[in-house]
């Protein structure tokens, strides 16, 4: 049986690099490598997206609509890195752990819009609080997402680890002051929210990691539950999911760092609080479960192998 025939388009950015690293060195899989003097020359990019059955788009969104637009082979399957078509009606959301169903409909679609790195976060401790009935759709939300500065690409990365730059990068720089980030709409959609949180996203001295978190206040969710109800309902959710966990009630300690799982591509959701206030915290790295490693395990689902593979 030939083996699937795979092609990053956009190899040399930080996600496609990351894809790259992960899949480079496995023999079930053939990595189909454009020059480096054509990966611009759309006429050679349209032969190795139409000669692939995976392709990723790790570009712009443009770029990425662009690339859509060459596809004429209608066996290829698509995951798309960008945000371009993330809350697309014929694209499917590629988070195998969002529902029952969600992992079945990845295995069958040529069109998977690969998440982004806050989305995920957000997304993982809110939409099952939300098919829960715990969050109604109307629940004012709020949520602060910290990171790694590899999640800014190639310039933000060039920019921490020059040998001299700005005193201000020293310090937690909070960003997206107009509340408009772009993970917003598929934040909203994908979690069934009839308005968007209030979020703010913070990048730090750090390469990768990130640690998203949710406030409630327990009196306006549905029966005002406590912590521990809110942990059992993820918990519930999460059950017998290989690269989602549910930390113990406690288990973590006073502390939590947002590169505890850097380096890998698992997530595990941390539940605190008390009878009054819970706060839900995604601890994922940026670059793994955050893009490139949600974005090959996609792939492994759609090619109908352990989703696990290649990952760790």
């Amino acid at each position: 049986m030939a083996k699937p025939r795979v092609y990053i388009d956009g190899q040399s950015g930080t996600t496609g690099l990351q894809i790259f690293d992960r899949i480079g060195s496995r023999d079930d899989l053939e990595l189909l490598r454009i020059d480096e003097d054509k990966r611009h020359d759309n006429d050679e990019r349209a032969k190795f997206i139409n000669a692939a059955d995976i392709v990723f788009l790790c570009l712009p969104d443009e770029g990425a609509r662009e690339a859509v637009a060459l596809v004429e082979n209608p066996d290829v399957c698509i995951i798309d890195a960008s945000t371009a078509h993330r809350t697309a009606p014929d694209w499917t959301y590629g988070f195998p752990e969002l529902n029952a169903g969600q992992r079945a409909a990845i295995a069958s679609s040529k069109r998977v819009a690969n998440p982004g790195c806050h989305a995920t976060g957000f997304i993982s401790v809110t939409a099952p609080l939300v098919q829960a009935g715990m969050v109604l759709s109307d629940c004012p939300l709020t949520c602060f997402s910290l990171t790694g500065y590899s999640g800014g690409g190639k310039q933000m990365i060039a920019s921490y680890e020059a040998s001299e730059r700005p005193v201000e990068l020293d310090s937690p720089g909070i960003y997206g002051l107009s509340l408009a980030h772009k993970h917003l709409p598929e934040m909203q959609k994908v979690c069934g929210l009839d308005r968007a949180p209030v979020f703010l996203p913070v990048v730090d001295d750090y390469y990768k990691g990130m640690a998203t978190t949710i406030m409630l206040h327990n009196a306006l969710l549905t029966g005002s539950p406590t912590t521990a109800d809110v942990h059992a309902c993820l918990s519930a959710h999460y059950a017998g999911q290989r690269m989602v966990s549910v930390a113990p009630l406690g288990e973590d300690g006073p502390t939590l760092y947002a590169n505890e799982l850097a380096g890998t591509n698992m997530l595990r959701i941390v539940v605190c609080g008390n009878d009054e206030r819970t706060s839900v915290t995604a601890l994922f790295d940026n670059l793994g479960k955050g893009a490139s490693g949600a974005a090959v395990q996609n792939m492994n689902i759609v090619l109908g192998i352990d989703e696990t593979t290649g990952l760790v």
